[in-house]
């Protein structure tokens, strides 16, 4: 079933059978900038979108660098590239940047294309497309089975994909995810114009691509697992400390953080408060194997934390609106416009068969249920809407049940309050 990546314009679309198996067939990796030239010019060659995936070494390295990059076009075949030994895809995205992209999850790969020089002006996304079709699973696998009726295997995706030389049936697996995705758009595609979403889809896809990248928080190493069992500042300054050594640490040898040693080792010691090496050393919780052949490290980690005269606070920065369990007693308008338009919402969802997540983000109804004025008009909604990233279409559907929503919050007494007429 697999294409070859030197297959001529004129080869037909391979026969789909039932299931995407293809244990024998046999995949070379583009290792040289030479092959790797040759191949550009073969992609230009071809005709269609462009399928494309990568992979990386989550939960191995502590970059979220591609180890792997995938492509298939019809005319053309499938292409294996090895981006660490190619270096630069700018002549290939000089190619192909302006064609059409498909992409499962875009929102996964842009960042380490865009790393190498592949940045696309038009995607198609199969997974996003997945959820506003209103399929029941939107895993690449699961949409493969549902619109081609194909069983597709994912039993490497969790693999270390920065291991040199990749086994073949990786190199397999990894092709088979690029080799079907041009069909699945066009299943999709004509499955989404059948339910008057094509717009829709389009809206959503350019913002996926516009997306900024989210900045690193300062205070990230408050994302510990098991943090909220330290109870004082100068236990939150250990942990600090020691979080911050782990993660240079991380970054200098290119490993996952949480492989040196987790979080609960970290906090562990932190909660513990060892007064030497050697008392470190001696914590049940930090035995691992980094945990012993880096103790100089953690042990001045922790004895920064100990010293430290800028101490954390016990909660970090709060954010503007807070949690939606303590409104009611804080500013029960507010509580009741967010219970009456995530109501509604809900009414909208099942009615235009679109996950209510992908109707409005939950965090963009939360800020306008706590910010909008008691008497905000509907124009004021429509823009506080725009303000939070809704697309024109969610504005469109969402705005005018909103607006009656909060109006009802203001009118409708609170519960157990007397009504004065």
């Amino acid at each position: 079933m697999l294409g070859v990546n030197n297959a001529p314009a004129t080869t037909p679309p391979p026969q789909k059978p039932d299931v995407a198996d293809d244990s024998h067939a046999t995949m070379t990796v583009i290792t040289s900038r030479e092959q790797y030239l040759a191949a550009v010019d073969q992609i230009a060659a071809g005709h269609g979108p462009i399928a494309i995936d990568a992979e990386r070494a989550s939960g191995f390295r502590y970059s979220q660098r591609a180890y792997l990059i995938q492509i298939f076009r019809r005319g053309a075949g499938i292409f294996l590239f090895d981006p660490p030994a190619v270096g630069s895809f700018t002549e290939l995205n000089a190619a192909i940047r302006h064609e059409e992209w498909v992409l499962h999850a875009a929102s996964q790969d842009l960042a380490c294309l865009r790393e190498v020089g592949l940045d696309p002006t038009l995607i198609f996304d199969t997974e996003l497309g997945a959820r506003l079709a209103d399929l029941p699973r939107v895993g690449l696998g699961a949409v493969v089975e549902e619109l081609l009726g194909i069983h597709l295997a994912k039993e490497h995706s969790a693999a270390d994909w920065s291991a040199r030389p990749l086994p073949q049936p990786w190199l397999v697996y990894a092709a088979l995810d690029v080799e079907l995705l041009v069909d699945v758009r066009d299943s999709m595609a004509t499955l989404l114009g059948s339910q008057r979403k094509t717009g829709i889809a389009a809206q959503e896809f350019a913002a996926v691509l516009a997306r900024a990248v989210k900045p690193v928080r300062e205070d990230a190493w408050r994302k510990m697992t098991g943090l909220h069992l330290l109870r004082s500042a100068r236990n939150l300054a250990v942990a600090r400390e020691l979080w911050t050594a782990r993660d240079d640490y991380a970054r200098e040898i290119d490993t996952a953080p949480g492989r040196l040693v987790p979080d609960t080792s970290l906090v562990a010691a932190a909660k513990a408060m060892p007064e030497s090496k050697r008392a470190l050393s001696l914590l049940r919780e930090f035995s691992g194997r980094a945990s012993r052949t880096e103790l100089d490290r953690w042990w001045d980690a922790v004895d920064a934390g100990r010293m430290s005269t800028e101490l954390p606070a016990l909660r970090g920065p709060g954010e503007a609106v807070p949690p939606p369990r303590v409104w009611a007693d804080r500013n029960p308008v507010a509580d009741r416009r967010l219970k009456g338009a995530r109501a509604a919402l809900v009414d909208i969802s099942e009615l235009l068969k679109i996950p209510i997540e992908n109707l409005l983000l939950p965090e963009a109804l939360r800020k306008l249920a706590w910010t909008a004025a008691n008497d905000a008009d509907l124009a004021s909604v429509r823009l506080l809407l725009a303000a939070s990233g809704a697309r024109p279409w969610q504005i469109d559907a969402t705005a005018q049940t909103i607006h009656h929503a909060f109006v009802d919050a203001v009118q409708i007494p609170a519960p157990g309050s007397v009504d004065a007429s």
